[in-house]
């Protein structure tokens, strides 16, 4: 199976919070890849992996990155499929926000979809919607996605008002 999603970050260290966006993938059978690219370290191969992704198949990038975070948006420079920035909070980042800002002000034209620091699983989860609006198959699995998140939010309300909130606190 062809990846459909390429999941990307500027370092190894980056791949805890990456792994999250892969593990959503792989619940939905989305086919992926995953690899380090990184901006500043190896900017050609960064320029060679956004310039061939449409061609080899996929659909829409994951990137993450810490620190200056350039990653996301270089790679939306690169290319028109739709890029998902993770802020990742580093070792060097100044809470988080460093990152949060490299990915989410970008020059018009360039577009960047930006989820909360430390995100990945939602960014998986963005990458599977995007893929399920042309994927029947991968859209009903994100409905019953959704589904399921109202679901288990109905039976906390229903517990919390059958039962008080002082006894679900106790349990």
């Amino acid at each position: 199976m062809n990846p459909q999603v390429g999941i990307i970050m500027g370092s190894q260290s980056d791949l805890p919070i990456m792994a999250e966006a892969a593990q959503f993938l792989e619940e939905l059978g989305i086919a992926y890849e995953l690899t380090v690219v990184s901006a500043h370290r190896t900017p050609q191969r960064m320029i060679d992996y956004a310039g061939s992704a449409r061609e080899r198949g996929i659909k829409v990038i994951v990137a993450g990155a810490g620190g200056a975070a350039h990653l996301p948006g270089m790679v939306a420079s690169l290319t028109s499929l739709p890029v998902i920035g993770v802020p990742v909070k580093s070792s060097n980042s100044i809470d988080g926000w460093d990152s949060i800002l490299s990915i989410l002000q970008m020059p018009s034209g360039i577009p960047v979809a930006t989820v909360a620091l430390n995100g990945g699983k939602n960014a998986g989860i963005l990458a599977a919607s995007i893929v399920g609006a042309y994927d029947a198959e991968i859209g009903k699995k994100m409905d019953a996605f959704k589904t399921g998140l109202r679901e288990k939010v109905e039976a906390s309300a229903a517990q919390i008002e059958e039962k008080g909130w002082k006894a679900v606190l106790k349990e």
